[in-house]
């Protein structure tokens, strides 16, 4: 039998990669040793890092000029299957909703959130507008869609009509080199970068700051539980918050006027070698999402042996299991549960040993074998 050629397009990536960069990371880099013949094309900006990477994968670079989101649109539509017909490529994998309708072989895509259908409020008009289009468009044409979480298939199922596509569930994984149990140094790396006051402790939450991430219920909980500690005189750790501003206002408009007293440090894009310190170091961490297509900082968190607290929305028990603590995302219920683990290390112990054991569960390698079963179903369909 002829070796399976792939091409996976990496050019939707953003500069600083984000959890869709991780993804891609993730399974270009674990196909290496799939015995099939992969090609990975990003935009220039991306190429030095994916080289490096995805050892046993072709990485290929897209024009300059596909850094305009419109021109790299364009450029998929007519420059991507072009490339793939060059490199005699079998099958193309499209891993962020949107796909070139001129490819006429092997096609798989993934739909990383059905949340632009069943929660629009959460998205701009925008985004919403645009990933629903081509959601549907996928789940109508290609034979395979690839999801990252149970929950994601069930909503795409309950909210799309005339579904035609295999639609597979591909948990993501974790990387083990930068997520782990933090050293000391590690640690006090973590809280310089933070701009934390000595010997201090924090609580964390990583996340774009966007509505769906919940930030005004986090710190009204927040301000809520150091005001009734204050009260007897005892201590909370600071929350940190690391991650990009999106496009909540409400959340912005908060953070902004936050003093120093206050003890809320927003520090933005933490590197990705001080994560492991910051999750990891933590007493514990706060993810509040109204709901997740996945949930990917969760998993991360739990590989450092951070006790997580979420809530039970959409794919979060799927990725928390037993190891993670829950809460109703509302600001009274966030209240207790945080004020619950500050007074119970015992709690907070046990589930650091419960999330390192969870984490474990998560593997990129068992995501890529996923794809490479996608990869293989859709070759001889040529749709």
């Amino acid at each position: 039998m002829p070796q399976l050629t792939v091409l996976i397009d990496g050019t939707a990536v953003p500069q600083a990669l984000g959890g869709v960069g991780r993804y891609v990371e993730g399974i270009a880099g674990h196909l290496g040793a799939s015995g099939l013949d992969v090609h990975l094309v990003v935009r220039p900006v991306h190429a030095a890092h994916f080289r490096a990477l995805a050892t046993g994968v072709t990485v290929h670079t897209a024009p300059a000029w596909t850094d305009s989101v419109p021109l790299r649109l364009l450029w998929e539509q007519t420059g991507l299957p072009l490339l793939g017909r060059r490199i005699g490529a079998t099958v193309l994998h499209s891993p962020h909703y949107t796909f070139p309708f001129a490819w006429r072989r092997g096609s798989v895509v993934t739909l990383h959130d059905a949340t632009f259908f069943s929660d629009p409020q959460w998205h701009s008009r925008l985004k919403r507008t645009f990933f629903t289009w081509w959601s549907r468009r996928s789940l109508r044409t290609r034979p395979v869609v690839i999801v990252p979480s149970a929950a994601t298939a069930t909503e795409a199922a309950r909210v799309v009509r005339g579904i035609s596509a295999d639609v597979r569930v591909a948990p993501l994984g974790v990387d083990r080199t930068r997520f782990h149990e933090p050293t000391t140094a590690e640690v006090e790396d973590a809280r310089v970068a933070a701009g934390l006051p000595d010997d201090a402790a924090w609580i964390a939450f990583l996340g774009t700051i966007e509505p769906r991430k919940n930030v005004p219920a986090l710190l009204d909980a927040y301000a809520a539980v150091r005001a009734a500690r204050a009260a007897t005189g005892t201590p909370t750790p600071w929350l940190v918050l690391s991650g990009a501003r999106g496009w909540d206002d409400a959340a912005i408009a908060r953070l902004d006027a936050l003093q120093d007293a206050d003890h809320v440090v927003e520090a933005g894009y933490l590197p990705l070698e001080d994560l492991a310190g910051f999750l990891g170091g933590a007493a514990f961490v706060v993810y509040p999402s109204l709901g997740e297509g996945f949930g990917l900082p969760v998993v991360e968190a739990m590989a450092t042996g951070a006790c997580v607290l979420t809530t039970r929305r959409l794919s979060l028990p799927e990725v928390g299991g037993d190891a993670a603590v829950y809460s109703e995302p509302d600001a009274a219920a966030l209240t207790t549960a945080i004020t619950d683990l500050l007074d119970d290390p015992a709690r907070v112990a046990s589930h650091r040993a419960a999330a390192l054991r969870r984490a474990e569960d998560f593997t990129w390698d068992a995501t890529a074998a996923v794809h490479v079963s996608a990869y293989e179903t859709v070759a001889g369909g040529r749709r």
